[in-house]
C-alpha cells in the first residue's frame, strides 16, 4: 500500500472498518441465537473458514471479486467474524476432555469447510463462468 494516495489508503481502512462492523455484529448474533459458548464459536469459525477459501479459490481462479470487494470481506468481515482467542479461551475454560476434542473438532471442520469452499467454487462458480 505504500505508494500508494492517502485517500486510496483511507477508503480501504473505511472499507475494512465496514466489513469488520457487519462481521463482528452477525457474530454476536450468532452468538445470542446459539444456545452454547462453545457451539456459536465453532459455527463462526467453519463458516469463516468456508467463506475464506470461496475468497481465496474465487480469487485465484476467476478473479472476479475485486480488491475492494477482498478488503470489505476477506479482511473486515471475515477477521472480526471469526475468533481465534474466544477458540483458545473456551479451549481452555472446559473440562480438558472437552477441550481437546473441541480442538479436533474445531480444526477437522475447519479444514472440511476450505475443502468445501473449494469445491465449491471449482465445480458451481467456475463452470457458471465459463458458459457466460
Amino acid at each position: 500500500m505504500s505508494g500508494t494516495h492517502p485517500l486510496v489508503r483511507v477508503e480501504t481502512l473505511l472499507l475494512i472498518a465496514v466489513g469488520g462492523f457487519a462481521g463482528s455484529n452477525l457474530r454476536y448474533f450468532i452468538e445470542l441465537i446459539v444456545p452454547s459458548t462453545l457451539g456459536a464459536t465453532f459455527l463462526v469459525n467453519v463458516l469463516g473458514s468456508f467463506a475464506l477459501a470461496v475468497i481465496l479459490y474465487e480469487a485465484s481462479t476467476i478473479g472476479a471479486l475485486s480488491d475492494r470487494s477482498k478488503f470489505v470481506f476477506g479482511t473486515g468481515f471475515l477477521s472480526s467474524f471469526t475468533t481465534f482467542s474466544t477458540f483458545v479461551f473456551d479451549v481452555i475454560s472446559v473440562d480438558p476432555v472437552v477441550g481437546l476434542a473441541y480442538v479436533l473438532a474445531s480444526y477437522a471442520s475447519g479444514f472440511a469447510a476450505v475443502l468445501l469452499g473449494r469445491v465449491f467454487v471449482t465445480r458451481a462458480i467456475v463452470p457458471r463462468v465459463e458458459v457466460a
